[in-house]
């Protein structure tokens, strides 16, 4: 006999590292939080702690590792896995998968290219026509699999095999074209004024305060438990401390020539825009909710009056066209095209959301749990580059990470749902 459960969505308070619903002081909230950990609800808490063994593990076998310029690299380099891993949260929160979204967005940008280059179609026209493609992708998607009701493994296989001949019919077998765009070549190779990256943080307070409290004044209007302010404060300073000190990390001078190179890269603040837009979609509009019921219990959530298709529709949707931008970056990174774009990414991307804490189950994750297991994962690929170890190195260690991490995950949903381990 199967037996099924509902989950909710979590609520934007409850779903911190601390937890809510429980009145009473800072301790209690404390101990609450443990209880929820011992009972296998660890959250993003075994990513952050293998981020924090693996930088020290990094830092105390290679002098660069902790240096202004690889600090800035390593940003870089996660960017595009961030992205791609956000993406996919979208479906695998309800269960589901979308082996092709690498590929769509490495067809996405040979669109783009060949469009700009050998029809001179303006490249806003021709990057438009690139993101209406990801959005047309996601469409046929949603249509069989929430229609037609085949497995999305399959549906996104099948286009997975297919578009990578449709970038080669696109590109040309060994063509490449170069991007000249330096608004897009920006993006990945930019850098803001060092005055901007204080402003960034200003803002970020700004903003967090500004829905930390909203969260209290709504929660108190709707007579639920509130957590203490003192966890607020808490959240604050921990978000002041840790800007503040990566912010003058990357404000100093990181190049090697004459001319300086310094400030927070430019694509730091569009990730973080994109993150706080999709963790606000998840976790405070209806919208999000019903994601979460669909993939704790997809036919309850039916039977509650969710329109279970549309929200599987929109949600391929979502996760194409951001995976176009995460194709957008890798691109605006090397400065080309070819037919192998987004090829090799795509499992790297459900490697970061898993590892982050995302279940593959459904149900269960956040956005920002796939940026975390982005930034593990490129600090793997980062920290075995700097030590000079070669490319089968890095795929055996990323490879075991997630075997660990989807254990992690299998053992918690047993302990959540009362089994012995």
């Amino acid at each position: 006999m199967t037996t099924t459960r509902t989950t909710a969505a979590p609520d934007p308070v409850a779903s911190d590292m601390i937890g809510s619903g429980v009145e009473g002081g800072l301790g209690d909230q404390i101990q609450a939080w443990w209880q929820r950990v011992r009972s296998g609800d660890m959250g993003a808490l075994p990513a952050v702690g293998g981020l924090v063994v693996l930088s020290i593990l990094f830092a105390s076998l290679s002098p660069f590792f902790l240096t202004e310029r690889n600090f800035a690299n390593l940003l870089n380099q996660a960017a595009t896995l961030v992205m791609l891993g956000m993406a996919l949260v979208f479906v695998l929160l309800l269960g589901e998968i979308d082996l092709s979204a690498g590929v769509t967005g490495g067809v996405a940008m040979a669109l783009f290219v060949v469009l700009n280059a050998n029809f001179h179609v303006p490249w806003p026209i021709a990057l438009i026509a690139g993101f209406a493609f990801g959005v047309a992708t996601g469409a046929i998607i949603g249509f069989f699999v929430a229609r037609v009701g085949i497995p999305s493994f399959v549906v996104t296989l099948g286009l997975f095999l297919g578009y990578q001949g449709l970038a080669l019919l696109i590109i040309g077998s060994g063509g490449l074209f170069r991007v000249e765009v330096p608004e897009l070549i920006a993006l990945q190779n930019g850098n803001l004024p060092p005055w901007a990256g204080w402003a960034m943080l200003v803002i970020i307070l700004a903003i967090s305060a500004a829905t930390s409290f909203w969260d209290r004044a709504r929660r108190n209007r709707a007579g639920v438990p509130n957590r203490t302010i003192t966890l607020v404060w808490i959240k604050l300073a921990v978000i002041a401390v840790i800007g503040g000190i990566a912010i003058y990390i990357l404000n100093q001078n990181r190049g090697q020539g004459l001319f300086a190179v310094e400030g927070v890269p430019m694509i730091v603040p569009i990730v973080l825009v994109i993150l706080w837009l999709g963790t606000f979609l998840l976790d405070r509009t209806k919208y999000g909710r019903y994601i979460y019921a669909i993939g704790g219990n997809a036919e309850a959530a039916r039977r509650s009056g969710v329109k279970v298709r549309w929200i599987k529709w929109w949600a391929f949707v979502i996760c194409s066209t951001l995976a176009v931008f995460s194709a957008l970056l890798s691109v605006s990174r090397v400065g080309s095209v070819d037919a192998t774009v987004g090829r090799d990414i795509v499992l790297s991307g459900v490697a970061a959301a898993v590892v982050g804490g995302v279940s593959l189950f459904g149900g269960k994750g956040r956005l920002s749990n796939a940026a975390i297991g982005a930034l593990v994962i490129a600090v793997i690929t980062n920290g075995l580059g700097l030590l000079n170890l070669g490319a089968g190195i890095n795929l055996m260690v990323t490879g075991a990470v997630l075997i660990l991490a989807a254990t992690v995950d299998a053992i918690s949903r047993l302990r959540g749902n009362g089994v012995r381990t």
